[in-house]
């Protein structure tokens, strides 16, 4: 693996790499995928609209301007619909599409990494949900990442940082709301988020401040501590400009890993459950090279990468981040699809590893110290630069306006919200153990189990959102409208593992703290031949 460069073209390859959106990739792919099997219909009574599409240019007024408003011919599968565009003061773009038929909800999916992308570059999640009579609301929050990538929005710009930590998505979906209002003559039955990554700390964001704004939310693995993901990614960027670890040593380490942790949990499997359980001795586990580099070995500088990445940063005090859990190093199905093929990756790519351009975490953390992390904005600061020791206590700005980590969901509960978080163990983009610890922490915070208004699922295998070796196929949408409408807390969320399209094992996972236990009869690759468990301490 090459050292990071700075080059600006090749930055844009690699938030090209966060910003994607085909239908391979993670965000809402799966979602309504069980929609046939729900607990309530979604196309029960549906409601036509009263009054003309076009119309709705004329709501124009100080809080927000209507650009548009126009019929959508039925495409394929897709119904007619009304398709509203508008901006919210200053730079907020939003999209609202009005079915015909509704079905009497608002659905409201989010953004990827530093977000900025046109409405309509979510097409495919927009359609899923217009098939099956929602309205649909999506956002860039607050700027356009071709004219503005990364984090340079937010240079001298504290509106714009704003709109993007949490105004824009609450705003638009008031807008939303205010749309269906006009159309249909009354307001939506039910409101739901979904998102992953970005929109994953969207929707837990919103739960935290607005509690009023949805009833259901999935929060896919959440970035939950903004400001601790980006001095993670410092770390390890640094860690990795002093000594690379190639793709074929990435390789022989997941070996070495799943050698040893794999069958931890009583099943070989291909798939750790859970990676504390795994205790890798790296200085006496990992074969290490003599005076030159081999393929089979290890070198002092190669683990002591490792070993950072595996640690987390640290400074005098301390800790200041989970590390990257082992597992992640594994080759599985990337979330990505090249040419409609997807592609057999390993989970630290393009993340930590990659050939063509600076990885992916440098290329966010680059640009949040240059543009987003100090109260002054410096866009010569040199990343390299950063003080592990000092530089931390002065993020506390933008860590009060983007981390959302307040525990306390009293007003969501207290109103009926539910929420749902899945998260996968083999996540190298985003840390699983920070999102344990905020779910962990919410019960000493409340003073309740949290496990009546909001659940977590661990996938053990699972890249970020999606891909990876495990049954990463998961429609959590479904599961959080059954609980909101018919109050069936979901017990159990069955994935599935794709190849070329096809089914190759299901499995269960199960409500945190539970893990997911072989029967001991039964197939391997059927979810049945599973049970829910809590683990041994």
């Amino acid at each position: 693996m090459r050292a990071p460069t700075r080059a600006g073209g090749v930055l844009g390859i690699a938030f090209g790499l966060l910003l994607q959106s085909s239908p391979g990739h993670a965000q809402n792919g799966d979602s309504f995928a069980d929609a046939q099997s729900a607990l309530v219909p979604y196309t029960n009574t549906p409601h036509a609209s009263q009054k003309d599409c076009a119309a709705l240019v004329s709501l124009t007024n100080g809080e927000l301007a209507v650009l548009s408003a126009e019929r959508v011919p039925r495409r394929a599968d897709v119904p007619e619909h009304c398709r509203v565009s508008g901006v919210i003061p200053s730079e907020i773009v939003f999209e609202v599409n009005l079915p015909l038929q509704w079905n009497g909800r608002l659905y409201m999916y989010g953004n990827g990494g530093f977000a900025g992308n046109k409405p309509a570059a979510r097409g495919f999640t927009r359609d899923q949900a217009l098939r099956r009579g929602f309205a649909t609301a999506h956002t860039n929050t607050g700027h356009d990442a071709q004219q503005e990538p990364g984090a340079s929005f937010a240079r001298d710009n504290l509106a714009k940082t704003v709109d993007y930590a949490f105004r824009a998505v609450h705003l638009t979906v008031l807008a939303a709301k205010g749309l269906i209002g006009e159309l249909y003559e009354r307001r939506p039955a039910h409101s739901y988020w979904d998102g992953c990554s970005t929109g994953g700390r969207q929707g837990l964001m919103s739960a935290q401040r607005f509690a009023e704004d949805f009833d259901g939310i999935v929060a896919g693995a959440p970035v939950i501590d903004f400001t601790g993901t980006m001095i993670a990614y410092l770390w390890n960027s640094r860690a990795l400009a002093e000594s690379p670890v190639s793709r074929r040593k990435v390789d022989l380490l997941a070996r070495k890993v799943y050698g040893e942790c794999d069958a931890i949990d009583g099943l070989e499997d291909g798939l750790i459950d859970d990676p504390r359980r795994c205790q890798l001795d790296l200085a006496a586990d990992l074969p290490k090279c003599g005076p030159e580099s081999r393929d089979d070995c290890f070198t002092s500088g190669e683990l002591a990468t490792i070993r950072k990445i595996y640690d987390g940063p640290r400074a005098a005090g301390g800790s200041l981040y989970p590390g990257t859990p082992p597992g992640a190093e594994i080759v599985g199905f990337a979330s990505t699809a090249q040419g409609g093929v997807p592609a057999r990756i390993s989970g630290w790519e393009p993340w930590l590893l990659t050939e063509q351009a600076p990885n992916a975490q440098l290329a966010m953390a680059e640009s949040f110290v240059k543009y987003m992390a100090f109260d002054t904005d410096d866009a010569r600061y040199e990343w390299t630069a950063f003080d592990f020791d000092a530089d931390p206590q002065r993020t506390g700005t933008i860590a009060a306006m983007l981390n959302a980590t307040d525990p306390d969901l009293s007003r969501f509960r207290a109103r009926g919200g539910k929420m749902l978080t899945y998260f996968g163990w083999a996540d190298a983009a985003l840390n699983p153990y920070r999102t344990v610890a905020y779910y962990e922490g919410l019960q000493q915070a409340m003073g309740s189990e949290p496990q009546s208004f909001y659940r977590l699922f661990m996938v053990p295998g699972m890249f970020h959102c999606s891909g990876g070796a495990g049954a990463d196929h998961i429609d959590a949408m479904t599961a959080v409208i059954d609980w909101v409408e018919a109050g069936k807390a979901p017990d159990r969320l069955v994935g599935r593992h794709l190849e070329s399209g096809a089914v190759k094992f299901a499995r269960p996972h199960c409500p945190y703290p539970q893990i997911a236990r072989y029967r001991g009869t039964g197939s391997r690759q059927s979810a049945e031949s599973f049970v829910c468990s809590t683990p041994r301490k």
